[in-house]
């Protein structure tokens, strides 16, 4: 690895680490003003509306500018933002549109940052597919073990000391970040697309990946599953504190259980990959995913919800390790802003139907309504999406790749062997 990945990798940790610390107190900060599942759908989905307004556009333009100094600019932003609710609580004047204004403007952040690191790491990899799957794999199992794992209890506990506390932290996470960013090598800008507008560079790069079915079987799995996932998300904390029993401080060792089996799907990712091909294991994990969520909504205590989460976990760890290394090898490097970010926008633009969706159910039907709904949507976007990305579709795309010979492709750094994904 180069030793760039390193100061990249230590970022994106210990900015992850204040996410996990946010993502559990944020909605027991929610539960501190209202007990209303919409006013609390509310919040979760502002934090992706940005991707519904700005997806495309804001790809276009991280394909237009420095891609490091994106992603340097974001953090910053980001801390100096977490300012405000935090000064709102210790004034204590904290309120449900307050934390979803933060919330919309933390996702802006959020989305040029992401599709910046997202575009920035094949440069810095000189988009080797076996880089790119090792690096992805180590970014996502620390994300995981720092957000998912670290971070919730921490959050759980700062929260207990004050409500401003883990607000804070998560600022000094991203002002740290920003820091070792700038220091990363300067990578050259993508070669510009003369005389054309914003618009029609989006346009271009939306297109690119509706084109090709692989890159759109890709892009809806995750869009799908931000549906069900964020319904169960929206009401997780309800349904831990009033069906399952959990306190505060146990609605974060839930969360920790969850991050657990990611780390481990992470970590057990490429062998997957090799061992089913990268098409076949992204449809096994799908279908894991679903199972799981079924498991959760049927869960009759804790530890059962525990399990259920964590083998959740699971699935999601190992498939947000193949899906985007397999992107990142395939798309050329003048495209991969938009494409990376044309795909993240479905996903997150999915995200407040189901939150919206998980808030309704509850306040309709039941609080496990939501995710008896999620595992059905889960179960059928497996079964949908199986073909679009089959391990002889995965296999052709990345044939299709290696002899590219334009400035922007793999084939212009020296080849590095690529193992076909055994057949099961």
């Amino acid at each position: 690895m180069p030793a760039g990945f390193g100061r990249l990798w230590t970022a994106q940790t210990v900015s992850s680490l204040g996410d996990g610390v946010t993502h559990a107190a944020l909605p027991l900060l929610a539960l501190t003003l209202t007990r209303d599942p919409m006013a609390l759908a509310v919040v979760t989905a502002a934090g992706t509306l940005p991707w519904l307004l700005f997806g495309v556009l804001g790809g276009a333009l991280v394909d237009r500018w420095d891609r490091r100094r994106t992603m340097w600019v974001a953090d910053a932003a980001r801390a100096v933002l977490l300012a405000m609710p935090g000064a709102a609580a210790l004034l204590d004047v904290l309120s449900i549109p307050l934390l979803a204004v933060v919330a919309f403007l933390l996702g802006l952040g959020g989305l040029f940052f992401d599709t910046a690191a997202t575009a920035f790491l094949p440069e810095l990899l000189r988009r080797d597919p076996v880089l790119l799957e090792r690096a992805n794999s180590r970014l996502r199992g620390s994300q995981t073990a720092m957000s998912g794992f670290a971070g919730p209890p921490a959050g759980s506990a700062l929260l207990a000391v004050g409500r401003a506390v883990p607000l804070l932290a998560d600022a000094v996470s991203f002002l740290l970040s920003a820091l070792l960013v700038r220091t990363l090598p300067a990578m050259p800008r993508p070669v510009p697309e003369a005389r054309e507008s914003l618009l029609r560079q989006a346009r271009a790069g939306a297109s690119y990946v509706f084109r090709d079915r692989l890159l759109l079987g890709l892009a809806l799995r995750p869009a799908v599953g931000n549906i069900a996932f964020l319904a169960v998300e929206t009401v997780l904390a309800l349904f831990a504190h009033d069906r399952l029993g959990i306190d505060t401080y146990g609605f974060g060792l839930l969360l920790t259980a969850e991050a657990t089996g990611g780390l481990l799907g992470a970590g057990i990712a490429s062998q997957l990959g090799r061992r089913l091909g990268t098409g076949t294991a992204l449809t096994c994990t799908a279908a894991i995913e679903g199972l799981a969520v079924l498991g959760l909504a049927a869960a009759p205590n804790p530890y059962a919800a525990g399990l259920a989460l964590a083998v959740c976990g699971a699935g999601m760890g190992a498939t947000m390790v193949l899906g985007p290394s397999l992107r990142q090898a395939i798309v050329p490097a003048h495209l991969m802003g938009r494409v990376a970010s044309t795909s993240r926008m479905l996903a997150m633009c999915a995200a407040p139907l189901g939150a919206f969706l998980g808030g309704w159910l509850a306040a309709t039907y039941d609080v496990r309504t939501p995710l008896w709904a999620a595992a059905g949507l889960l179960l059928a976007m497996t079964a949908i999406t199986a073909s679009m990305t089959s391990n002889r579709r995965v296999e052709a795309a990345l044939r299709a790749a290696a002899p590219a010979a334009g400035p922007d492709s793999p084939a212009s750094v020296a080849p590095v062997p690529w193992t076909a994904p055994e057949r099961p």
